[in-house]
Parts: C-alpha cells; structure tokens; sequence
C-alpha cells in the first residue's frame, strides 16, 4: 500500500519526465570532458596560477571560507568591502554591490528596484533570470522583439497611450548567450534619455571580453545615473558571483531593500578575493584580452575559408541544427571525437532551433579551433542520417 502511495506521488513527475524525453529535452549531468569548446571561462582565469596563488595567500591570512552569515549581519567581512571598492574603481562607478550568482543578482535588481505602476521592457531573448525576476516584481512588464530599438520605443509609447505614469527599465544583454550578438547599446542609451528610463543591462558575457580592460561593453556609459549594469564573475573572470554596479541611491535602496540580498549568507570571503584578483588581472594582463579578440577572429575566419557562414562576431558561436534528436546526436559525435561541445534544446533556446553552442576560449589553441571545426563539417552530413 505504501509503496503505492509513493508511486501516485511521484506520477506527476515521473509523467513530467517522460513527455521531456518523448521530445529528446531530457537533460542529466555530465562530466567535462575533451577540449574545452562549452565553457564560459573565456580568458582561461578558473584554473590560472595567479588566481590559485590569490587564494592560497588569503587563506593562510585567515580569510574564512564561509562568511557565517548576511551582510547586515556579521558576514560583512572586509574582503566583501575591497571587492567592491575596486570594482567601483576599476568600472568607473559610484558604487558596487557583490551578489552570490548572476541569476540571484538579475533576479535580486528585478524584484528590488522597479516599483508598482513602472514597466519593465524586456528583449525577448534575456536570461531566464530576467524574466522570473520580471513576473516576481512589482512591476508591469512587457516583451519587445530581439535587438529592435523601435520595438522598445512602441512598447513604451503604447504604454504610455494606455495610461502608464510610472517609471520606465529597459532591461537587455549586451551580448547574448545563446545567438552570440550584440545588444544595440547606443540607441538603447539615447532612449532611456530621451524616455527619462532606467537602462539595466546583463554584461554576463562581456565582462573581462570586451571593453577597455576587459569592462564591458557598457564602459563608454558606465558612470551614469540611469544606468545600473551587472557584471557576472562566474564566466570570464573566473570565479563566481555577480557585481551589481549603481549609483549610490540605487546601493543603498537595495541595501535596505532587496530581499535577496538582506536574508542570504553573505557570499564566500574566498569568491570576493578570487574576484578583486580577477580584475587586477584584467588591469595587468592585458594580453590575456587580446589574445582571445586574436583567437575568436582567427575562428570566424577558419570557419569562411570552410564554406560556411559564422551567424555571430563574437566568442560565442551557434551552430542551429533544429531538431531536437539532431542537435544531440551530432554534439555526441563531436564528443566522442574529443571536443567537448553541448546540445542546446528548448526552452532555453526557441522551439525549432535546437543548436550546437561552440564557445572560443582561451583554454584552446588554434590548433584545436580548425581540428574542432573540420570534424563540425566531417560530421555534420552524418547527424541528418
């Protein structure tokens, strides 16, 4: 009887499961793998001496793993303080604010900053993290079209036209995750001027890449008081985390404020020293920047003298199979030749365009960019048998 029970409860799920693996979208874990073509360690700073050698020297400072609790409480530890006191400064802001992870800070800023009878406009191709802080908020939120300043502006004067009076957030990746394109900053920036709007935008995958220094493609603007940016340290700078860069107010709002940030352990002493060394890097090793702008030319270019067309500019490369079934058969196959490349299925790309996400990073040499690529053409007729 019991163990009837519990097979009645566990239905839902169990049904859950089966229609994703009726539609090839079971995920499971693996391990890594092969050349590293999936990551987004992109200046290789996870494993680098320097970072290790950060570390170990905090540690035998006394540097405690843990922060043993919020901010607010006596988990404030003071390598939180220099973190964000050099972030601040190495950015050109006001102020900085260091969060466990790049999905709690988006979600942390969602939640926290935009009021009721506001409105969020939202690219339609933002982080899931954007999105579940938008339907969390208090906000009204509306979806403009992919990279389409004129969606943006209708979206906020139909808006306006219906009655709204609040305040206007823009909220946009600057490179995108999942298509390896670029967020139209310019006219977005004169926007949120001209609309007297805030502008958020995630740097996840420009931070420590593009930018002087490695600060992102928001650089040229960082300083402004309607701009509040969000740079992820868990990609290229190596470590973990996320700093929310603001204006004072904006802090300080959040300080008091946000949930997410008031109620949670603060995140590990450990993650804010790897970090401030992630960007002391940056300021230091300026070649580690080049030598990635050199290596993700030197991709796009293997990739035309091949035949074919590269869908992005950038160190992210998708490769649009379609189908489900196809998409993972043919990242196996590159798999078991060695190179270490995902499947990428919906939801978290759109229905029909199933597709191989190719990072370039420097963990790889030339050498194995045009080996990976020749199997991608070697094998691509096979995946569609």
């Amino acid at each position: 009887m019991s163990s009837f029970i519990h097979a009645a409860k566990l239905a839902p799920y169990v049904a859950d499961l089966d229609a994703l693996k009726r539609d090839d979208r079971l995920r499971g874990l693996k391990p890594r793998a092969g050349v590293d073509f999936s990551s987004n360690d992109y200046l290789a700073l996870a494993s680098a001496p320097r970072m290790k050698k950060a570390i170990s020297v905090a540690l035998e400072a006394g540097t405690p793993i843990g922060a043993g609790g919020s901010r607010l409480l006596r988990g404030n530890c003071e390598e939180h303080e220099a973190l964000e006191a050099e972030a601040a400064k190495f950015f050109g802001v006001e102020t900085a604010l260091f969060f466990g992870g790049g999905y709690v800070a988006n979600f942390a800023v969602l939640t926290t900053l935009p009021q009721r009878g506001d409105l969020l406009v939202l690219d339609s191709l933002v982080h899931a993290s954007i999105h579940e802080g938008a339907r969390t908020g208090r906000a009204d939120f509306r979806i403009s079209a992919h990279n389409d300043p004129q969606s943006v502006e209708y979206t906020i004067r139909d808006w306006r036209a219906r009655g709204g009076t609040g305040r206007v957030w823009i909220v946009v990746e600057s490179l995108y995750s999942m298509d390896g394109d670029f967020s139209p900053l310019k006219e977005l920036v004169a926007m949120a001027d001209r609309y007297d709007a805030f502008l958020i935008v995630d740097e996840a995958h420009a931070t420590g890449v593009y930018g002087a220094q490695g600060r992102g493609l928001t650089a040229r603007y960082e300083g402004r008081e309607n701009l509040l940016v969000v740079h992820t340290c868990g990609k290229a700078l190596g470590a973990a985390g996320a700093l929310v860069t603001a204006c004072g107010v904006l802090r300080d709002f959040m300080v008091n404020r946000c949930r997410p940030f008031i109620f949670a352990t603060a995140p590990s002493p450990l993650m804010a020293v790897a970090v401030r060394e992630a960007l002391l890097v940056l300021r230091d090793e300026p070649e580690r920047q080049q030598r990635l702008t050199s290596l993700v030319a030197f991709t796009h270019r293997e990739i035309a003298l091949r035949g074919r067309s590269s869908p992005s500019n950038s160190q992210i490369i998708p490769y649009i199979v379609g189908d489900n079934a196809r998409a993972m058969r043919l990242a196996s196959r590159l798999q078991a030749r060695g190179f270490d490349i995902r499947g990428i299925r919906p939801p978290t790309v759109p229905a029909g365009t199933a597709r191989l996400r190719i990072s370039v990073t420097l963990n790889v040499t030339e050498d194995d960019v045009s080996d990976m690529l020749d199997a991608l053409v070697e094998e691509t007729w096979g995946a569609s048998q």
